[in-house]
C-alpha cells in the first residue's frame, strides 16, 4: 500500500514511488492501476470476436464470415444497447461508495440485477419474432442470411448471462474490484476461443458453432462472477437491502438514469447498424471489408472504454466525496491516455494492413483493397477517444440528460445525412465519414457543456471556503 505524507497544502508525495504530485493529480497511481486492468479486461471482448472472425474468415465459403457480420448487428442492438445496465450500475455504485453507503452499494446490484434478469428472460422467450424482425430489416443474400440465422439462434440463449454479467461488471468496477472483472474476462473470453476452435474447426458447425461457443462462454463468466460475489458481498446487510429493492421512488431515479444512458447506446448502435446495412447493400466484399475494419475499431473502442469506465468510476467517487478539484484533471488525463491507445492501434493498422487483416481472412478479394479504407481509423478512433471520455465524465456526474441530448444531435445531424448520401451515391468513403462525423458531433456537443459543470464545482468550492 502506498504511504502518503503531506509536503504542502498543494502537494502530496508517495514514498513508495518517489513521486511528487500536485494534490489535484494525486489520483494518478490509482487511476492507472484501475485503468490498466479495466482496459485489459475490456480488450478481451473484441479479441474474442476477432478470433470468431478469424476462424470463419479462413473457411472456404465466405458466406459464413459475411453472415456472422450481418447477424452481429442484431446482437449489437440486444447487447451493446443494453450495456446501459453496466454503465448505470457503475455510476450508482461508485457514488454510493463515495458516500460510504454500504446498503446503497448492495441495492445498486440488486435493483440492476433484477432488471437485467427480467430483460434477459424476455429476450429468450421472444427470440423467434426478434430473429424474423431483425433479418427482415437487414440486407443480405439468402445464403448469407441463412448463415446469420444459424449464428443468431445459437447465441441468443446466452442473453440472461450476458445481461447479468453487465450488471456484475459495473458493480465490481464501481467498487474498484477490477481484478475480478479481469478474471471474469479471462474465463469467459478464453473459453470462447477454445470453444470456437472445437465447434468450428473440429465439429464443423461453422456459424452455428461460433454462436454456441459465445453463449456457453458467457455462462462460464457468470459462474465465475457469482463465485467471486459470494466472497465480497456483505451478507449481514443483505436482508435489510432486499426489503428496499422495490422502493419505487429510488427505482424511478434509477430508471431515469438508465433510460438516458440507454438512448446513448441506442444511438451508437443504430449508427453502426445502419453503417453495416448500407455496407451490405454495396455487396458482399464491401460488407466483409467494412466488417473487418470495424473489428479493429471495436478493439480500440472497447480498450478505450475500459479507461472511460475508470474515469466514470472516479468521477462518481470524487463527486460523492465532494472532491471536485480533481474532476477536470481526471478528464484531461483520461483523454490523453485514450488518445495514445487509439492512435497506436490505428497507426499499426494503417501501416501494416496486409499483416493485420491477413490474420483475419485469406480471401484476397477482401484483403487486397482493404487498405483503401483503413485511413479512416485515424480520425474515427481519435474522436471516439475524446467522446467516450466525455461520456464517462457526464455519466459519472449522473448528468444523463446532457448525454442523451448530445447523442441524439450527433445521430440525426452528424450521421444520418452523410449515411443517406453514402447510400444514394453508393460511396463507401462517405459512409466512413458519417461515423467520423457522429463521434465529432458528440465531442463538440458535450464539450459545450463542460464550462457549466466546472463553473458549478468552482462555486461549490468557493462557498465551502467561505463557510469554513
Amino acid at each position: 500500500m502506498l504511504k502518503k505524507f503531506k509536503l504542502s497544502p498543494n502537494f502530496e508525495a508517495f514514498d513508495d514511488m518517489a513521486l511528487t504530485l500536485p494534490v489535484q493529480y494525486s489520483f494518478l497511481p490509482r487511476f492507472y492501476r484501475l485503468a490498466s486492468v479495466s482496459a485489459l479486461s475490456n480488450m478481451m471482448v473484441p479479441l474474442a470476436g476477432i478470433v470468431d472472425i478469424a476462424f470463419l474468415g479462413h473457411l472456404a465459403d465466405i458466406r459464413h464470415l459475411a453472415g456472422v457480420v450481418l447477424a452481429t448487428i442484431l446482437f449489437d442492438y440486444l447487447y451493446r444497447v443494453l450495456k446501459f445496465l453496466r454503465t448505470s450500475t457503475n455510476a450508482l455504485t461508485a457514488q454510493a461508495v463515495g458516500l460510504d453507503d454500504s446498503k446503497g452499494v448492495l441495492l445498486a446490484l440488486l435493483r440492476s440485477g433484477l432488471v437485467a434478469l427480467t430483460i434477459g428472460v424476455l429476450i429468450v422467450l421472444l427470440q423467434y419474432p426478434l430473429q424474423k424482425l431483425g433479418f427482415a430489416i437487414l440486407s443480405g443474400s439468402p445464403e448469407i442470411e441463412a448463415s446469420g440465422v444459424d449464428y443468431f439462434c445459437a447465441r441468443i440463449w446466452g442473453a440472461p448471462a450476458v445481461l447479468l454479467n453487465f450488471v456484475l461488471i459495473g458493480w465490481f468496477l464501481g467498487r474498484e474490484m477490477n481484478g475480478i472483472v479481469l478474471f471474469m474476462s479471462i474465463m469467459g473470453n478464453g473459453s470462447n476461443v477454445a470453444l470456437d476452435y472445437l465447434m468450428i474447426n473440429k465439429f464443423g458447425w461453422e456459424s452455428m458453432g461460433a454462436g454456441l461457443a459465445t453463449a456457453a462462454s458467457q455462462y462460464l463468466a457468470l459462474i465465475t462472477a457469482l463465485i467471486c460475489l459470494c466472497f465480497t458481498i456483505q451478507w449481514q446487510i443483505l436482508p435489510n437491502a432486499v426489503k428496499e429493492v422495490f422502493d419505487w421512488a429510488a427505482l424511478k431515479d434509477t430508471v431515469v438514469l438508465k433510460s438516458n444512458i440507454l438512448i446513448r447506446f441506442l444511438a451508437l448502435i443504430s449508427a453502426y447498424a445502419i453503417f453495416t446495412n448500407i455496407s451490405a447493400s454495396m455487396g458482399t466484399t464491401v460488407l466483409a471489408e467494412n466488417g473487418l475494419i470495424l473489428q479493429i475499431a471495436l478493439l480500440s473502442q472497447f480498450t478505450i472504454q475500459g479507461v472511460g469506465m475508470t474515469a466514470q468510476t472516479l468521477t462518481g467517487n470524487f463527486k460523492g466525496k465532494g472532491d471536485t478539484q480533481k474532476l477536470l484533471p481526471l478528464l484531461t488525463v483520461s483523454i490523453m491516455t485514450s488518445l495514445l491507445i487509439a492512435f497506436v492501434i490505428a497507426i499499426v493498422s494503417v501501416i501494416f494492413p496486409d499483416r493485420i487483416f491477413g490474420l483475419l481472412t485469406n480471401h484476397t478479394e477482401v484483403s487486397q483493397h482493404i487498405n483503401t479504407y483503413t485511413i479512416w481509423l485515424l480520425p474515427l478512433l481519435g474522436f471516439t477517444s475524446i467522446a467516450f471520455m466525455l461520456e464517462g465524465y457526464f455519466i459519472g456526474l449522473k448528468e444523463g440528460a446532457t448525454l442523451r441530448n448530445a447523442v441524439l444531435i450527433a445521430f440525426f445531424f452528424g450521421f444520418l445525412p452523410l449515411a443517406f448520401t453514402a447510400w444514394y451515391y453508393h460511396n463507401n468513403h462517405i459512409l466512413w465519414l458519417g461515423l467520423v462525423s457522429y463521434m465529432l458531433t458528440i465531442t463538440l456537443a458535450l464539450s459545450i457543456n463542460l464550462p457549466r459543470t466546472i463553473g458549478a464545482f468552482n462555486q461549490l468550492s468557493t462557498e465551502g471556503v467561505h463557510s469554513a
